[in-house]
């Protein structure tokens, strides 16, 4: 079909991802998921491909694709089923490299950013803590300027690529803080990004076993008189927060893309399911409260899918201006999958409540993207806010 949204070459490349995904990841996925990482030959044959970065520039060895065509590679990789791959590839792609390619130095984006894209180092980010997480002005991760480098002490938890990244871009407090966890913004001036070496002596780490997601490596990484040097900010001083409210707008465009990928696995498990599957004399295909819930299902998938799209199309061409856009999509995808991977388990009974199947798989994995990159309550307070309160002011 053709599209507002994607040409010809788009879809070639979709092919050419479905392809790669089907011989070098799918067949091997189940036993990274069993050893809870990704391991090295697999970061290393995605940069082979280009897959790691798609939109980073020529000059590191990225492609400088447009958005879309990171869309096609994040919707095929949502569609293999496996949400802790994706997140461990989103985070390190999307995420913990995008810093270093809008505002790290050329020395950093050589020394980093570079063997990123290849797949040749492995990239974490760092930014929630155990008390404090979309509300950045509770963090307390702190560093202290000397006259050669930083001291950075914290604690960072729930860290994708955590135990396996060979860097970390750590966002810390390095200015005044008001001492006040939330309110009035205060307390998220003063924090500034960082690339850390994973080898600095004082970091320890310790591996956490998630419900779900569990290829994603999740990690709380402690930083004890860690020493940072000098040159190892990302951007200026004390702009960290102005560049993460840059970078969570791609975050959630992302995670919604992602989302309508599992979504859609979901829906086609479900189908085959219901062809194959018998009951009180019929295919469950053929009772209508089945029919129903899938053709209800199927729908809400083909509304979310547009305005996913329209979001990515938003961002492209605005990314401050695309908050509203970013936010919906990411709540309406990542709720929807969840929905659909319940529904899924639930249609197809008991076997599908074993927890080596794929459904439960599903099932545990959709649960966990409701809540990375802001979880649907934030979502939800962001666009009330934008919907509510800025309007009632502007009338006022």
């Amino acid at each position: 079909m053709e599209s507002i949204y994607f040409t010809e070459q788009h879809q070639r490349f979709r092919m050419q991802v479905r392809d790669f995904l089907a011989e070098a990841v799918v067949p091997f996925a189940p036993g990274w998921e069993a050893r809870r990482r990704l391991p090295r030959e697999a970061w290393k044959s995605f940069g082979e491909r280009g897959l790691l970065g798609l939109l980073h520039s020529r000059e590191v060895g990225g492609s400088a694709r447009d958005l879309f065509s990171s869309v096609v590679f994040l919707e095929e990789l949502g569609r293999i089923g496996y949400g802790g791959l994706r997140a461990a590839v989103s985070v390190h792609a999307y995420m913990a490299t995008y810093y270093l390619a809008r505002s790290g130095n050329a020395a950093l984006r050589q020394h980093y950013l570079a063997p990123a894209v290849a797949g040749d180092k492995i990239a974490a980010l760092a930014v929630t803590e155990p008390g404090a997480g979309s509300d950045l002005a509770g963090l307390t991760s702190m560093v202290h300027e000397q006259p050669d480098h930083f001291v950075l002490d914290g604690t960072k938890s729930m860290v994708s690529n955590g135990s396996s990244a060979d860097f970390y871009v750590v966002l810390a407090r390095s200015g005044a803080w008001s001492g006040v966890p939330s309110g009035g913004g205060r307390g998220a001036a003063g924090l500034s990004l960082f690339v850390v070496d994973a080898d600095r002596p004082g970091i320890t780490i310790d591996r956490t076993e998630p419900v779900g997601w569990r290829t994603a490596d999740p990690a709380t990484v402690h930083f004890e008189a860690v020493r940072v040097p000098l040159d190892q900010v990302i951007g200026r001083l004390n702009s960290g927060f102005y560049q993460l409210m840059r970078g969570f707008q791609l975050e959630r465009v992302v995670a919604a893309v992602l989302a309508l990928g599992g979504a859609d696995r979901s829906l086609q498990l479900t189908r085959e399911h219901l062809v194959r599957r018998s009951a009180f004399g019929a295919r469950l295909a053929d009772l209508q409260a089945v029919r129903h819930q899938v053709a209800d299902l199927a729908t809400n998938l083909a509304a979310a899918r547009e305005l996913v799209y329209h979001a990515v199309w938003r961002y492209q061409s605005d990314d401050l201006g695309s908050v509203r856009e970013c936010s919906m999509a990411k709540l309406c995808a990542t709720e929807l999958a969840t929905r659909m991977a319940d529904t899924s388990l639930q249609l197809h009974g008991a076997h599908g409540y074993l927890d080596n199947t794929e459904v439960a798989r599903a099932f545990r994995d959709a649960r966990a993207a409701t809540i990375a990159a802001g979880p649907s309550e934030v979502m939800r307070d962001i666009i009330a806010r934008l919907e509510i309160d800025e309007a009632t002011n502007s009338t006022t």
